[in-house]
């Protein structure tokens, strides 16, 4: 079967063959010579787009001669998502015992021999973790004596293999240890003598150089095949538990960090706000001196961390935190914006990827031009994850006709590829290691959700009124099919990106975006009316990322109409604040604005002088009917709305908000409500 297509404006003619169990895609180019040249060179290249298991993997011994020469490092990045690694083992080995050409000088022979030897040190000297994991070495045995003897890359092969041979068999004849747990419970809270104001006595620039060469050897010993869409996403099931181990190691690491902010922010109950404010300004310039070493794995964490509901919900302490280190978190923040997928953060990878310094502080980088090396990028892991699993998810593994399909894996390949370029950049870094704060660091007790809570609510109780009278804001939106799925994995027990959201990535495809995992994490209380998901008291929380809390239980409650918790605002001249309103499936624009004017402390009889209306992304606005149903009128782009008097005009300085900008940070200590409107 032939089809072709043509190209004419660069001379092209691309041909999509099939041929004995395989799908070529063939791309021939005529180029035009010198202008008294009679002939035109014609260049031909061809790459496999989709074939059977046997027939991909011979097409490794063939590929460099067909014009395919990234067909070997594709395949060996990404065949444990179709196949096994005894799988290829067998298909090869059965090749050699029957190698084409008459006889070994042949040139056909000699050909074949080089395509084993390159096949075979590439497979060796990337992933030798492959022929260690077969678990018994009858398949090297056989393997080894088959490789050309005529050179000697092939002694040396069949020596390195055999090497691996004998360590295989060693490790089958030794009893198996017992596994070491690697998240051990750790002892009550009350037990340790951690002191979390002792991370005050190190400076920012120590602590994020030395998270940063934790970070940075962890990135290292990433294997980038493990970040597969197909493997990564199979690591909660039974028998899978040492999958994906150096993503696991990332992700304990993140979640580690995480950690250690709660935990240094909210154990010292007995703090002053003003005390607490220095350990926020502290963790703020963490994050900075991070973001200056491109250390974008701790920063998020960090960020994460402060945005999570336990720290955020404290008014007082960010009401006496500095102004300008509230203004680098609102700046640092907007890095891990999920607007148009992570663009700002895929912008600085690929600024920043492979340069010799970040370009986020030019005083700070020329400073270490001149007094150390040249600094290597940790990426957030979870963008890539997201990119893998997404991928998986949307591709199709086979053709209709039952064929793999490689341009899968080339697409796949695409994104490890970048994973490998950013891990060579670190290759050559060089830390000094600070055993004071390591110790600090280490010492740090791991805070389950529900002491987070209830820490957060000794510091201030719940229905604590705020001191300057600034009511501050929640978001929350609705998503009742995630509200019931779990997470089965115990090491991933503070809530990160790369535990919580790809988990379930696979399973929600349907959802237009991952902003329906912005959810109020508080503990539920124990009224079971609807009116128990609204606070008292509303909690201060960002619009988060994934990575600031898990699925709230009162979600899985019995029937009853579906709800949606918005925030409405009114033009005052006192103010422009949202008070957070419960809509249900069941109530109309009237009965929304009674409750917002009694919210606002207004009188709700005069609901009928008021208009309701959504403020949409990019300035837009939606008028909801007078006599609509609310839930199902607004869009879901936005929960931010306006009750605006009828004929009455936007006040200056009131414009429309975005779902983006609506995102609100903690509001800092300021003089009047005058200010606060000028800063948010």
């Amino acid at each position: 079967m032939k089809t072709t297509w043509y190209c004419p404006l660069d001379l092209s003619t691309v041909v999509e063959e099939e041929e004995d169990g395989v799908i070529y895609t063939v791309v021939v180019k005529q180029q035009h010579g010198a202008p008294t040249s009679p002939m035109s060179a014609v260049s031909h290249s061809q790459c496999v787009k989709a074939g059977t298991e046997e027939k991909l993997v011979l097409h490794l011994l063939h590929s460099f001669v067909m014009g395919d020469p990234s067909f070997i490092t594709i395949f060996l990045s990404t065949y444990r998502s179709f196949t096994s690694t005894k799988r290829v083992l067998d298909i090869l080995t059965d090749r050699l015992e029957n190698p084409p050409g008459d006889n070994t000088r042949s040139q056909t022979r000699q050909s074949f021999n080089k395509a084993v030897c390159t096949v075979f040190s590439t497979w060796l000297s990337e992933y030798p973790e492959d022929f260690r994991a077969l678990g018994e070495p009858s398949r090297l045995l056989r393997l080894a004596p088959l490789l050309p003897k005529d050179s000697s890359s092939g002694a040396d092969l069949s020596a390195r293999l055999l090497r691996i041979a004998e360590e295989v068999s060693e490790s089958a004849l030794l009893p198996k240890s017992h596994a070491v747990k690697t998240n051990s419970a750790s002892p009550p809270l009350d037990s340790f003598r951690f002191d979390s104001t002792n991370i005050l006595g190190f400076t920012a620039a120590l602590i994020a150089e030395q998270l940063t060469k934790i970070e940075t050897e962890l990135f290292v010993r990433l294997v980038p095949y493990h970040c597969l869409g197909s493997l990564w996403s199979q690591r909660d099931k039974k028998g899978h538990e040492g999958v994906c181990w150096s993503v696991r190691a990332t992700v304990r690491q993140f979640n580690k960090l995480a950690n250690a902010v709660l935990a240094s922010c909210l154990c010292p109950t007995e703090l002053r706000s003003q005390q607490r404010a220095r350990l926020l300004e502290k963790w703020i310039n963490v994050a900075e001196e991070c973001r200056a070493r491109k250390n974008f794995s701790s920063l998020y964490a960090i960020v994460s961390a402060l945005q999570s509901n336990p720290i955020h919900r404290l008014r007082r302490t960010w009401q006496e935190t500095d102004r300008e280190s509230v203004r680098k978190y609102e700046e640092l923040s907007d890095i891990f914006s999920e607007k148009d997928n992570y663009s700002q953060s895929r912008e600085l990878l690929k600024g920043e990827g492979t340069s010799k310094f970040s370009n986020h502080d030019s005083r700070q980088n020329n400073r270490r031009l001149s007094g150390s090396s040249a600094m290597g990028t940790v990426p957030y892991l979870g963008i890539f994850l997201t990119d893998l699993t997404m991928l998986d998810t949307a591709v199709k593994d086979r053709l209709e006709n039952g064929y793999i399909n490689f341009d899968k894996r080339r697409r796949e390949f695409e994104v490890l590829a970048q994973i490998r370029l950013l891990q060579s950049s670190c290759k050559n870094c060089v830390f000094i290691a600070d055993e004071v704060f390591i110790r600090w660091y280490q010492s740090v007790p791991t805070l389950t959700e529900e002491d987070s809570y209830r820490l957060s609510n000794e510091i201030e109780a719940p229905c604590e009124p705020s001191p300057r009278g600034l009511t501050p804001t929640v978001i929350i939106t609705e998503c009742p099919d995630l509200s019931t799925s779990g997470d089965s994995d115990s090491l991933f027990d503070f809530p990160s990106p790369v535990n919580h959201l790809l988990s379930k990535l696979a399973k929600h495809m349907k959802s237009p975006s991952v902003s329906c995992l912005d959810v109020d994490t508080s503990p539920p209380t124990n009224d079971s009316t609807p009116a128990a998901l609204t606070p008292s008291t509303p909690v201060k929380s960002h619009r988060r990322s994934v990575s600031c809390g898990n699925n709230p239980s009162y979600n899985t409650q019995g029937p009853g109409p579906d709800m949606r918790i918005i925030r409405i605002r009114m033009d005052l001249q006192d103010g422009n604040l949202y008070r957070s309103i419960l809509v249900t499936s069941n109530d109309k624009t009237p009965t929304v604005i009674s409750s917002a004017l009694e919210k606002h402390i207004q009188d709700p009889k005069e609901a009928s002088r008021y208009e309701l209306i959504q403020l949409l992304p990019e300035g837009k606005e939606l008028v909801i009917p007078t006599t609509g149903n609310v839930f199902y009128a607004m869009t879901s782009s936005s929960v931010d709305f306006l009750l605006r008097r009828k004929g009455g005009n936007t006040p200056l300085g009131l414009q429309p908000i975005s779902t983006e900008t609506s995102a609100t940070f903690p509001r800092i200590k300021a003089k009047g409500r005058r200010l606060v409107r000028t800063l948010f």
